[in-house]
């Protein structure tokens, strides 16, 4: 396990517009307000629609990360993740996780990784800035290149 005291910053409410791309929409905001690193605690959100990462394929290697996706349209959302920066692309990297429930099949419920979205009505968000340590992500080769977190420069 990886820890460290987190030193935070500002914390914004978000409230995304109607049709707006999520992930375009969170880059938008983080570049205009400075923001490369952060939480987020929790979101409500409408999607017209979302893909989330999935399969219905059997794995080959169950151990391995899926890298396919669902696609899901008319959903709610609840969700939460990370903000981390990548120096060399000067771009936050976020890590977002969800629950969806589709509507219109009875809420039948989905969660895992969000990969993108639109917003469909609404989605209202807490962000919480950390001003230190530097959070960023490196790739895991021991564990299939997956980028972790981590606190500070080195992988």
């Amino acid at each position: 396990m990886r820890s460290h005291e987190l030193i935070t910053g500002r914390t914004f409410g978000l409230a995304f517009d109607h049709g707006d791309d999520f992930f375009t929409a969170l880059d938008q905001f983080c570049r205009d307000n400075d923001v490369r690193q952060g939480y987020i605690p929790m979101f409500l959100a409408g999607f017209a629609e979302a893909e989330l990462v999935g399969t219905c394929e059997k794995l080959a290697d169950s151990a391995a990360p899926v890298w396919s996706c669902v696609h899901l349209t008319n959903a709610e959302a609840l969700g939460c993740g990370t903000l981390a920066y990548d120096d060399a692309t000067e771009t936050v990297l976020p890590h977002v996780h969800v629950a969806v429930g589709l509507k219109e099949h009875s809420a039948t419920a989905h969660a895992s990784h969000l990969l993108s979205a639109r917003v469909q009505f609404l989605t209202e968000m807490l962000l919480v800035e950390v001003t230190s340590p530097r959070m960023c992500r490196f790739a895991d080769p021991d564990l299939y290149n997956v980028p972790l977190l981590r606190f500070g420069s080195q992988p």
